[in-house]
């Protein structure tokens, strides 16, 4: 993390908590069964426990703060959110798809076990973010949780991330203009970061037309954050990323740094940046660690 000052204070304090308590709670989620189905779990377990960032359940605990939100309800739900973008890195790996070998820095989970078990683990994982948002342990209001479920649904299916997952696969054929692109990330990557603030706000009660702010600073920090990972994979380090690089560029895919070069591809991530931090103006202080979560995407290294 290259913030500095009273950002990377709050940001690496925010970062250490969320990893432990979603580390923990896929722990108490994830308990190894002494039957045939061991291996599945233990794969299941090997993909979410003690790997990744956790940008998205940061995202449900920051905005469920502005709120006063229950911390443990806020971290379900982020584990929620996790369990989608996981099964989504499992099933991506595999060799159907784009065939990686690393994720944060160890063997992708057909590596690790085979692909049969990988494909189930991500099947799992899944089912299980559902089995959280509709348990009443995560909300006793059944209008929330069912609010919650609608929301993660659609950022998962083909009109968010796998729809987007399509159209990435899809580009290795066809040559994608700005505009393309923009919408293939917008589905691939931002609809989940939106969804994990929406999703904080919904735990809040916020009604649907309080949100606006909250969903335009989603929708800045989720091309901000593609962004980032284009100029990452076009010029970054392979050993702090943990994950092979610089395959959108062999395979001929069009990003945002092929369409607009490395420069004007980091001054608009930059200035996405500044517009999400913007949209936090009626938050005051409260939203400082939105704030930094913001500029930490475009200063990262991984």
């Amino acid at each position: 993390m290259e913030l500095v000052g009273s950002d990377a204070n709050v940001l690496t304090t925010a970062f250490e908590r969320i990893q432990r308590e979603v580390d923990a709670a896929f722990e108490m989620f994830l308990p190894l069964p002494g039957d045939s189905r061991m291996q599945l779990v233990e794969a299941m377990r090997y993909a979410a426990i003690g790997g990744g960032k956790r940008v998205r359940p940061l995202l449900v605990a920051l905005t469920a703060d502005l709120y006063g939100v229950d911390r443990d309800a806020a971290v379900r739900v982020g584990c929620a959110v996790e369990a989608i973008h996981v099964y989504s890195l499992i099933h991506d790996d595999l060799p159907c798809m784009d065939d990686d070998a690393m994720r944060h820095g160890k063997p992708t989970v057909h590596c690790a076990f085979d692909e049969a078990t990988a494909v189930l683990a991500g099947d799992s994982l899944h089912a299980l973010a559902f089995e959280i948002l509709a348990d009443p342990a995560t909300t006793a209001d059944p209008f929330v949780r069912a609010e919650l479920v609608a929301t993660l649904a659609r950022a998962a299916g083909m009109n968010g991330m796998a729809g987007g997952q399509m159209m990435d696969i899809v580009a290795e054929q066809e040559e994608f203009d700005l505009h393309t692109v923009t919408r293939l990330q917008q589905l691939k990557t931002g609809a989940l970061l939106g969804a994990s603030v929406e999703m904080g706000a919904i735990l809040g009660r916020v009604a649907p037309e309080g949100r606006g702010h909250l969903r335009n600073y989603a929708r800045d920090i989720g091309l901000a954050f593609q962004i980032a990972d284009d100029l990452l994979d076009h010029e970054g380090d392979e050993a702090k990323a943990g994950k092979a690089l610089r395959k959108d560029e062999e395979q001929g895919k069009a990003t945002f740094v092929s369409l607009m070069g490395a420069d004007k591809a980091r001054e608009q991530a930059q200035a996405l940046v500044d517009q999400a931090v913007g949209h936090l103006a009626q938050h005051g202080k409260e939203a400082q660690p939105l704030a930094a979560l913001a500029r930490y995407i475009v200063e990262r290294d991984r």
